[in-house]
């Protein structure tokens, strides 16, 4: 329980400010809190974590990056003067930007499954999702608490 409380007062200090004005968050202040979360949540070593989030951290800048591409493509795909030939063309861009998402979750778990015990490394999906909503609710409470002038 103290654990937790810890965790919920170092993501609420990251994101102290917020709700106010200024609508953005420190992303060192976001990681911080990400690493505290997952961290405590798998019950991580200090051996353990220092394998994992250099791994975690290349891992989620790839990914990032990947769904970047994506995210073109769905906004490419939504002019009304995309031809047939373009949009088949996007479409196979889209398979292979998944497919290549997929193929670096598996490398990722691979290694991972090195740094963690097995059933840390398939909390670690869920862990970093709850952590995700967690980040959402409190922008929700903040926003309903701080409306905008």
């Amino acid at each position: 329980m103290r654990k937790w409380i810890i965790i919920v007062l170092l993501v609420g200090f990251s994101l102290n400010g917020y709700g106010q004005r200024e609508r953005s968050i420190d992303r060192e202040k976001l990681d911080a809190a990400r690493v505290a979360f997952i961290t405590n949540r798998l019950s991580l070593t200090p051996d353990q974590a220092e394998l994992f989030w250099p791994l975690f951290n290349e891992y989620q800048e790839s990914r990032e990056e990947l769904m970047r591409d994506l995210r073109g493509i769905s906004k490419k795909g939504e002019e009304e003067s995309i031809s047939n030939a373009e949009a088949s063309q996007l479409i196979e861009q889209r398979f292979s930007l998944q497919q290549e998402l997929l193929n670096q979750e598996k490398e990722f778990m691979e290694k991972v499954s090195e740094a963690l015990t097995p059933v840390q490394a398939l909390q670690l999906n869920e862990t970093n999702r709850d952590f995700t909503r967690h980040i959402y609710r409190m922008q929700r409470r903040n926003r309903e608490n701080n409306p905008r002038e």
